[in-house]
């Protein structure tokens, strides 16, 4: 799905990495260029150890790029401090990882309300609470909202991590590995859950996965070689 907006643009993004006292430093990304459509779902695929993670820090502005530009929503980030970019994550961009991290002490819905807490979220605390019980109602977890993640099974952990990430509406949804730790069927519903978020709801979706049966299911593949994003399956 897209609206032929242009929600993000990166344009000769480096990266590269020195050693604290070492003089042989590590170029990671090599000018990387991307554009991305409001609406669009698209998968970055590549080796271990090739830089995917760190492009999605970047674009997820946990990360500094060392050169190159890259524009948000038409906002140009290099100028932005760690306070701005903070709170444009928390406005515009929603992070599922590997592992879900979720607070272990914490509820399931204590743990999708957090990401309000740190919004500074003016919506009275009701009114949260009332949008979260509906997201996890719509991927299954109604039954589970005052279990701990301890008493989840992991496909239901990850689901309640993709809840978490979409509580303050972001525009944006970054996923690095979100299946790893899952089994088959548990990936395969996540993949679900995704696909029906970007093709319903048309929430723009950046990928990162070794799976490529996730991957195919996204609009566009890219494949990261050599410090650069090449699109389609990366073969030669």
């Amino acid at each position: 799905m897209t609206d032929n907006q242009t929600l993000l643009s990166l344009t000769g993004v480096t990266k590269t990495y020195r050693p604290a006292g070492g003089d042989v430093a590590t170029e990671v990304l090599k000018g990387v260029d991307l554009r991305v459509e409001a609406g669009q779902a698209i998968a970055i695929v590549g080796p271990s150890g090739c830089g995917k993670s760190t492009l999605l820090n970047i674009i997820g502005t946990l990360d500094r790029p060392t050169g190159g530009k890259v524009l948000l929503d038409g906002e140009d980030l290099a100028g932005k401090d760690d306070k701005a970019l903070a709170a444009l994550r928390s406005r515009k961009i929603g992070f599922v990882f590997q592992l879900h991290h979720l607070l272990p002490q914490c509820t399931i819905l204590e743990n999708v309300l957090l990401p309000t807490l740190a919004a500074g979220d003016t919506r009275p605390a009701t009114e949260r609470e009332d949008a979260a019980r509906k997201l996890l109602d719509r991927v299954g977890l109604s039954h589970r909202v005052d279990r701990r993640p301890g008493q989840l099974s992991g496909g239901e952990q990850q689901r309640a991590a993709v809840v978490r990430a979409l509580i303050n509406s972001p525009r944006l949804l970054l996923a690095d590995e979100p299946t790893g730790s899952l089994d088959r069927t548990s990936a395969a519903n996540l993949a679900d859950l995704l696909v029906e978020l970007n093709c319903q709801d048309g929430l723009t979706l950046i990928t990162v996965t070794h799976a490529e049966a996730l991957a195919e299911r996204m609009g566009r593949q890219y494949h990261l070689r050599d410090g650069r994003l090449h699109e389609g399956n990366g073969a030669e």
